[in-house]
């Protein structure tokens, strides 16, 4: 049993994602399917990466592999960690079926079984809101990047009854609501609160974006699957290890 399943909070975490891991990708935002979501991405991926060339990339809570996967598009090697065996189950089955070499390993955001300067980038999207401690994540990204490199974070700010019309609302599932309390980003955090954390954590050159473009390609998507058309606070934030 590894150092998060050990945890109850963790427990929990890792169930809910198991049990959605086989229609993860059906469900919305997790994937893309417009052009206009494609440009958007392109761009987001442009500022993480920065020109940078033949990474070695860790996607910390890459689920079934979104991150990871435009990542190793772009010619980086990448390994992406998550708590949820069936979420990397999933991963493994697409890179296999893709034929894109990707490693894909059970591991705890907050306790990486890597050794200090191991990564040129660490990437994660929408994992900070569901760790119970997300400042110790952040010093643990921090510690697994080599001088230069950079932590990328995706994330949002969600209001309450955000979410409400998705198949499923992991912050109001079954699972969540046991250990609601013990999560401190539950419900996202504004972008220059991040930048703030990542510049407390002695990374530099930090910056933020608020991804415009995708909250408004996802909620054209939105209408045009028939939904109700919603913006959502969205962002990339971003710091370097000093060199």
């Amino acid at each position: 049993m590894t150092a998060g399943h050990a945890d109850p909070v963790k427990q929990q975490v890792a169930a809910h994602w198991g049990r959605r891991a086989a229609h993860f990708d059906e469900d919305f935002g997790h994937s893309i399917r417009t052009a206009a979501e494609r440009v958007a991405w392109d761009r987001i991926l442009d500022l993480i990466l920065s020109g940078r060339s033949a990474l070695d990339a860790l996607d910390a809570g890459c689920g079934t592999g979104f991150l990871s996967f435009e990542l190793a598009a772009r010619g980086h090697r990448v390994i992406g960690i998550d708590l949820a065996p069936a979420m990397l189950a999933e991963a493994r089955r697409k890179a296999a079926e893709r034929g894109v070499a990707v490693r894909f390993d059970e591991a705890d955001a907050e306790h990486l079984p890597f050794t200090a300067g191991s990564f040129d980038l660490v990437v994660s999207r929408h994992v900070l809101w569901t760790l119970p401690h997300p400042d110790a994540a952040i010093e643990e990204w921090t510690r697994v990047l080599r001088p230069g490199g950079r932590l990328a974070v995706i994330d949002g700010q969600f209001n309450p009854g955000c979410l409400v019309h998705t198949r499923e609302n992991a912050r109001t599932s079954a699972e969540y609501a046991t250990i609601a309390d013990q999560l401190p980003f539950l419900g996202g955090r504004p972008r220059e609160e991040i930048e703030t954390l990542l510049g407390a954590h002695g990374l530099v050159n930090v910056g933020s974006d608020p991804v415009l473009d995708l909250v408004e390609a996802q909620a054209d998507r939105m209408a045009a699957e028939g939904k109700e058309r919603q913006t959502r606070r969205r962002y990339l934030a971003w710091g370097d290890v000093a060199r």
